[in-house]
């Protein structure tokens, strides 16, 4: 584990003090589960990115057009 000397301004540090203390952790463990969390949504935004990127559109309408044409079910109209 790494140790890492963060300057924050004050009235940050106090929302962070408040908001772990709600939720009964410590504020070194509600830093490092913020920061996780953001490390994991901007992987997710490469991945999917990466992942659109391969996408060919012809071959999606072609899948799409297979889906038969009805009526939503009761509850799922726009």
């Amino acid at each position: 584990m790494s140790a890492l000397s963060l300057r924050l301004p004050d009235s940050v540090h106090r929302h962070i003090k408040e908001l772990a203390s709600k939720e009964g952790v410590s504020i070194n463990q509600f830093i490092a589960s913020a920061v996780a969390e953001k490390v994991s949504a901007i992987a997710t935004e490469e991945y999917l990115q990466a992942r659109a990127e391969r996408a060919d559109a012809s071959a999606f309408q072609a899948i799409l057009a297979k889906v038969p044409r009805r009526e939503p079910l009761s509850g799922d109209e726009i």
